[in-house]
């Protein structure tokens, strides 16, 4: 397919007999038009369907009142919570968002910060605390504020706001080991960096008490049938298991499904844990136990936090720890 040609500046101008000059001074908000001509001006913009090529603009100025969000998933309610937050701030203060996915990946991540900055973003909100030495090097190198979200256990390159994912996971655990739990199994998947923090937690819950850590391991998409299948392995290679903690709730949904399909009781014989505290889990019965986390406030605090520092306020908190919830349900 042959990509049509946009309208110009200058096919404006040719259809009103102005300038080119004239044209986008009147467009941009110039006051130095004739209201006549403004009138013929912004009818001819709309008759053509005149989309304005903001690109150049935002290469020339040293600000674009747009801001860098890159994000691991496009389907995860957890990221779209996040987003929910972050334009409560943004879209007020009159900044557009210019998102970027990049599927966990760290070079993929790379990529995309690479292309972000070419754009002249005034500030980029990170969804991840570990990255490539070149992408740390263009943060640095770009001189924008930075913000890193959902992770405080890592310490971050300037600053950090969500929750402890190695704490909230200890505090589940603990909490499945206190109403009797022994044999407690680790659902992973995707295997990113808050997912190994969540293990960590876990784990050490587990040995504290003297209880032997077993963790099933995915890298798949966390979704209903990853848990499903995660619990048919737990059945054949864990048959004593008698409680699950899950890195999120799309897992712990899954495995409950096939514990109901199986007959297998809920919380009596297996006890089900997962982590954010999505609406489904807490609207299916019994409801999900799961961490609750506060993603819209941790989108929205982000938001403040780089705004902020744009308009010349220093960081007072590097670290900005929101904390999470742990929510029994009626799974444990």
């Amino acid at each position: 397919m042959v990509k049509k040609k946009r309208p110009t500046l200058q096919d404006i101008a040719d259809r009103v007999g102005a300038t080119k000059m004239t044209v986008s001074r009147c467009l941009r908000g110039g006051n130095n038009v004739s209201e006549r001509m403004r009138e013929r001006i912004f009818a001819e913009a709309e008759a053509l369907g005149y989309i304005p090529n903001r690109a150049p603009d935002l290469l020339s100025k040293s600000t674009s009142h747009a801001i860098g969000v890159l994000l691991p998933s496009l389907t995860n309610q957890v990221f779209a919570d996040v987003i929910k937050g972050i334009e409560s701030v943004t879209e007020p203060a009159g900044y557009h968002l210019m998102l970027a996915h990049y599927g966990y990946s760290r070079e993929v991540e790379e990529r995309s910060l690479a292309s972000l900055l070419s754009y002249n973003v005034d500030g980029v909100i990170l969804s991840e605390s570990q990255h490539t030495d070149r992408t740390l090097r263009m943060l640095g190198t770009a001189g924008v504020p930075t913000v890193e979200i959902m992770d405080t256990h890592t310490p971050p390159f300037e600053q950090a706001v969500g929750f402890d994912n190695v704490l909230a996971a200890y505090d589940m655990v603990r909490e499945m080991i206190r109403r009797g739990r022994r044999h407690v199994v680790y659902l992973a998947v995707r295997l990113d960096a808050r997912t190994l923090q969540r293990q960590e937690g876990y784990t050490r819950a587990m040995e504290e008490q003297g209880l032997t850590p077993v963790t099933l391991r995915s890298e798949q998409r966390s979704s209903f049938s990853v848990g499903a299948t995660l619990l048919e392995r737990i059945l054949a290679e864990a048959p004593d298991t008698d409680a699950i903690f899950c890195t999120n709730d799309d897992v712990a949904i899954g495995a409950f499904f096939e514990c109901q399909r199986r007959g297998i009781a809920v919380p009596g014989q297996m006890a089900i844990a997962g982590f954010h505290g999505h609406d489904v889990g807490q609207v299916m019965v019994p409801t999900l136990a799961s961490v609750v986390t506060p993603r819209e406030q941790v989108g929205r605090r982000a938001a403040e936090t780089l705004l902020a520092r744009l308009s010349g306020a220093a960081v007072e908190e590097r670290v900005i720890d929101l904390g999470y919830r742990i929510e029994p349900g009626g799974t444990l």
